[in-house]
């Protein structure tokens, strides 16, 4: 499997949704962009979930991945700001699929480990451990340096994940 993919990882969020775009080659990976859509936190809700899906749909159909990959919503304190999350990250998850983008998620501590060894660390080992994979990355803000992390995960589990999809498809097709 020597092919390249194009992976997209959305961190999801109302005021700031960061995405990342790595190419996966095997076990290689290479940093193709990053940023951040953000939204007017001056708009109503349906607004701001506009700006967010404008925003992504011009990074998804400008960039062209073949994967995407969404941070799963932790569960907070509190319940209207995590309600407001969710919407969001449906907006995170609408997008790609609505592109034909399979879309694939993944835990917080999923995530921290994959990029990090542990599932348990801050902001900055992320960061840093980003940079060490992709030298050349660039981000402008946590929340894009969080998403391509996201999209690294993905390229780690991913040949799991199609070996679970390829494996179902010929069951059911033997079916």
């Amino acid at each position: 499997m020597n092919e390249t993919i194009r992976i997209i990882g959305i961190d999801p969020g109302l005021r700031r949704t960061g995405w990342g775009i790595v190419e996966a080659q095997g076990n290689a990976l290479r940093f193709v962009a990053a940023g951040t859509v953000r939204s007017n936190d001056k708009a109503d809700l349906a607004s701001r979930l506009c700006q967010i899906h404008d925003g992504l749909s011009a990074v998804v159909h400008g960039q062209m991945p073949q994967e995407a990959a969404v941070e799963q919503t932790f569960v907070n304190k509190d319940a209207t700001a995590t309600l407001k999350l969710g919407q969001a990250r449906g907006v995170a998850m609408l997008v790609p699929a609505l592109a034909g983008l399979r879309v694939a998620e993944y835990a917080p501590n999923a995530v921290k480990k994959a990029v990090i060894g542990v599932g348990h660390g801050d902001k900055k080992q992320i960061h840093m451990m980003v940079r060490v994979l992709m030298p050349k990355a660039s981000f402008d803000t946590d929340d894009a340096a969080d998403a391509l992390a996201i999209a690294i995960c993905h390229a780690h589990h991913r040949q799991s994940a199609t070996g679970r999809l390829a494996a179902a498809a010929i069951a059911a097709a033997a079916l």
